[in-house]
């Protein structure tokens, strides 16, 4: 019986998820490292990977590719590979592959939880409701149907974001860096433009240095005192004390994010605002959307290893 190929596994998975991956390769697992215990265990056993598991906000270095000679398949377990030194691994050679579309439908259905939510004043209504607050003395919230929907990024989430939006009968727009050939949406050729015209601006856009702050203070005022925010994406993309001011000052009526800057830590400037939903990075996660995606990564992997290449190559 041949060797297990050495594997590093940086993103944290289940106990079920790690015995099938060890099942197949020879498992290192430290789930989200701190830069030290990274730095630790790539200096005392990067000689031996030849594989590495991430995820996009985790990644994988320029300096630690280098220090991983063996290495050739760098996978994200899910869509985004922002964290990822894309041109070192390029350099050597090194396979790349993410999980593409494993997660789509999840995030897309989470995005429109956080919309219904953030717009119907889903958290507050429950919190009056078990105080004993009756509907006659409580601010009636929005319709969610018939309203503008505003995509920043219209890739394959942001597609099914849109296939959901139409059950709602929402007219939708979208902003990409050009427009999306045979989307049948309305293309504004910037986010501020989106932003005026739109009720609701769902961030669906990838993350990285191209699109930190896309939505700053001007998008949130274009937006304006009616409008509500949803982020799904990266954190990054949205500027939280912005975004914190526009709540607080009664500038945007609410928000929903899944992602923020702070990461792992909360926001601390949207903690104690009740005109936001806040989720803790879970859009994508579902038993059904976690195997989906770890058995990609298996599919990449046997692919690359077999020769026949990966499935879903960055």
């Amino acid at each position: 019986m041949s060797e297990k190929i050495p594997l590093l596994v940086l993103n944290s998975l289940s106990q079920a998820h790690q015995a099938q991956i060890a099942a197949v390769y020879d498992v290192t697992y430290l789930p989200v490292p701190t830069p030290a215990q990274r730095d630790e265990l790539i200096a005392a056993q990067g000689g031996r990977f030849r594989a590495v598991l991430t995820i996009g906000s985790i990644g994988l270095t320029a300096a630690e590719i280098a220090a991983m000679p063996k290495l050739e398949l760098v996978c994200c377990m899910g869509a985004g590979y922002e964290g990822v030194a894309l041109e070192a691994a390029r350099a050597r050679g090194i396979a790349l592959a993410n999980g593409a579309g494993t997660n789509d439908d999840c995030v897309a259905d989470h995005a429109f939880g956080l919309l219904i939510g953030a717009m119907r004043h889903i958290r507050t209504l429950d919190r009056l409701c078990r105080e004993g607050v009756r509907r006659e003395t409580i601010p009636h919230p929005p319709n969610v149907s018939g309203k503008r929907l505003g995509i920043v990024g219209l890739g394959t989430i942001g597609q099914k974001i849109a296939r959901r939006a139409a059950g709602f009968d929402m007219a939708i727009g979208y902003h990409n860096r050009k427009p999306r050939e045979g989307a049948a949406h309305r293309y504004f050729d910037s986010v501020l433009a989106l932003a005026e015209w739109a009720d609701i601006l769902v961030v669906a856009t990838p993350g990285g240095a191209g699109t930190r702050h896309l939505v700053n203070a001007a998008v949130l005022d274009a937006l304006g005192p009616q409008g509500f925010l949803v982020n799904i994406s990266r954190g990054s993309v949205v500027d939280t004390e912005a975004l914190a001011a526009a709540l607080r000052e009664g500038r945007l009526a609410g928000a929903g994010l899944d992602v923020y800057e702070s990461e792992p830590l909360p926001p601390a400037p949207l903690v104690g605002l009740d005109n936001v939903l806040l989720t803790p990075h879970m859009a994508g996660w579902s038993p059904e959307a976690t195997q989906a995606s770890l058995d990609r990564f298996l599919a990449n992997a046997e692919g690359h290893f077999s020769g026949r290449g990966v499935v879903s190559a960055i």
